[in-house]
């Protein structure tokens, strides 16, 4: 599995890293995005719904959120 380190990035960047990550990678594939944004929870959802994918999970791990996505 892929793992993006977004943390110290302000939204929209974790979110912009991670569409320009996907182009990469293959179709079916699972990606874990880090990223202490406030809003990244939100603007990953988002992101996916739009896009076709699939949020597989958002966890909190105390001063940063896992995001799980699988392209």
């Amino acid at each position: 599995m892929d793992i993006l380190d977004c943390r110290g990035m302000k939204c929209p960047q974790p979110v912009l890293k991670l569409a320009i990550k996907a182009r990469v990678i293959p179709a079916g594939s699972t990606i874990e995005i880090h990223a202490d944004c406030p809003s990244f929870p939100t603007d990953v959802s988002k992101w996916c719904q739009d896009n076709g994918k699939v949020l597989v999970s958002v966890v909190d791990r105390g001063g940063f959120n896992v995001a799980t996505v699988q392209l």
